[in-house]
């Protein structure tokens, strides 16, 4: 795999009049459903659910556009989709399959820019400054990006190209499917302010049904909104909502071998008091956190568990191990002992991260005897083989299962 570039927030970040990065955001369409149809070419044109089969308990991972139309969307419960459609095909996820498309997505990506982004399995951010003399301008070189995708791999693409992050991606998801949307410098406010705020990245469910208790339901009428009544209402979050409403990011490029933190966080779609399914969630963000940390052959010292309230209040509370570790176990331990002590059961929490940070390489663990650690070991290395082949979901500790329906 080419080495790939990351991204980091900036403390101080510039006015979108000052910004000269073209930058492509590129957006594989409905991905795993694509992957498959490559193999089943006669589920074209059919409505197609990834992710499992419709009596049984899990999510939709991906549905074809054809499924959508009745309803059926990424994360929606597999028996709500069988309702919803029950003549639609509902495939099992190979997600090893799905992750051998994306590296050689990822390898074409590379060979356009320098700097590339893997924001997920089927989205990449490419800064395309500097590339004019091997492939023209960014208009130029974002054309022919897309029809070496399309060429070598027959997979729908669409992409937005921009000079934010933000508008990049809004453009990529109003191109789609299989289209390409350029806002050049000084378009951005007018081919934002007619969308709904949630097609802004970041306004969820609970952010939209607020503002809409504001009068504001466009970009457009977001914008208008003075800074101080944003914060007013919605605190520190006011600020990124009046930047994001001009399309605004504070985000920068940076290349670097490892990661500073490596961390995971929900949003729910409803508020929630649920201690279960919020511990629920805590060990499965854990879990993921915990994959990608042994993936970059790292340790981590210090255990970070963050926790947003239904009124935007985030609390943030870290504990330091005495010994580094990659191995779950520890970190639920830790995560649990900072989720009871901390947790205010009478509110209703919105988004609930989990973060590691503090590397090192090969750290030793004192904590726990030699034999118990190389059990570990072992859970953590055929637990993390088992979800490269048949998706993360598939394999989970017992503490990120949900015991009801």
């Amino acid at each position: 795999m080419p080495r790939l570039a990351h991204f980091r927030a900036k403390h101080d970040a510039s006015p979108l009049s000052e910004a000269t990065t073209p930058i492509l955001h590129v957006d594989m369409d409905a991905f795993f459903v694509s992957v498959e149809l490559l193999e089943r070419p006669e589920l074209r044109g059919k409505p197609v659910v990834v992710g499992g089969q419709p009596n049984r308990r899990g999510v939709v991972s991906a549905a074809s556009y054809e499924a959508r139309r009745y309803g059926i969307h990424s994360a929606m419960p597999l028996r709500t989709a069988g309702r919803l459609c029950p003549h639609a095909v509902f495939l099992e996820g190979r997600h090893g399959l799905y992750a051998a498309w994306s590296d050689r997505i990822a390898r074409i990506l590379s060979c356009y820019s320098p700097v590339v982004e893997m924001a997920s399995i089927d989205e990449a951010y490419l800064d395309l400054s500097g590339t004019e003399r091997l492939f023209g301008p960014p208009l130029a070189a974002a054309h022919a990006l897309l029809t070496e995708i399309h060429d070598k791999t027959s997979l729908p693409v669409s992409a937005g190209l921009a000079r934010s992050r933000l508008v990049a991606k809004v453009a990529s998801d109003q191109a789609k499917p299989r289209g390409f949307l350029w806002i050049p410098a000084g378009a951005e406010a007018a081919f934002l302010a007619p969308l709904d705020v949630r097609r802004i990245p970041g306004i969820g469910k609970v952010t939209e049904a607020a503002l809409l208790k504001l009068g504001i339901e466009r970009v457009g009428q977001l914008i208008e909104m003075p800074q101080e009544r944003l914060e007013e209402h919605f605190g520190r979050w006011g600020q990124a909502l009046a930047r994001k409403s001009r399309g605004e990011d504070s985000y920068e490029f940076f290349v670097d071998a490892e990661p500073k933190s490596i961390s995971h966080s929900h949003t729910f779609g409803e508020d929630t008091r649920d201690v279960a399914l919020l511990e629920a969630m805590v060990s499965g963000l854990c879990e993921k956190a915990g994959k990608r940390l042994r993936e970059s052959g790292l340790d981590a010292s210090t255990v970070t568990l963050r926790i947003r309230y239904s009124n935007f209040q985030t609390l943030t509370r870290a504990k330091a191990l005495a010994e580094p570790s990659h191995l779950d176990p520890l970190f639920l331990t830790v995560l649990r002992e900072l989720f009871s002590r901390h947790l205010d059961r009478r509110r209703a929490v919105r988004l609930i991260g989990v973060e590691l940070s503090g590397f090192s390489h090969g750290g030793q663990m004192d904590l726990i005897e030699a034999a118990r650690r190389q059990k570990q070991e072992k859970v953590a290395q055929a637990a993390d083989k088992l979800r490269d082949r048949f998706g993360f979901d598939k394999v989970r500790l017992g503490g990120s299962l949900r015991t009801d329906d």
